[in-house]
């Protein structure tokens, strides 16, 4: 079974920046992919970013695109997260989630983490 561990969310100012960590353990095959979802109170789960292991390229959502980038260390199967010039806006739990495709439908993802805590403050 594959068990992802999200990590290093945190309190930071607007303007500031966070790198988020998705260590992943238990995959069958090398060819997978690792993508970033948050989801805000209130506010339905949404993309954020997605590294596959295949072409090795971040797919961000346009609403983090030049802020926030997702990067890949294969060998330790982990996929970062970015963030910087973060807004309070982009408080929210964030996730991981892992499939064998890079997709912006949250259901098609198999296996998630628990999620790591980001707020923002003006």
């Amino acid at each position: 079974e594959v068990h992802l561990v999200e990590s290093g969310g945190g309190f930071v100012q607007a303007g500031g920046s966070l790198r988020l960590s998705c260590a992943g353990s238990g995959f069958t095959s090398d060819d997978y992919a690792i993508g970033w979802f948050r989801q805000a109170p209130g506010k339905a789960r949404e993309p954020v970013s997605c590294m596959s292991v295949r072409d090795g390229k971040p797919h961000n959502a346009d609403s983090v695109k030049g802020r926030f980038t997702a990067s890949l260390d294969g060998a330790k199967n982990t996929v970062y997260l970015h963030m910087n010039s973060l807004k309070p806006e982009d408080t929210a739990v964030y996730y991981c989630a892992t499939d064998t495709l890079c997709s912006d439908n949250v259901g098609l993802f198999s296996s998630w983490g628990q999620g790591t805590q980001v707020t923002v403050s003006s």
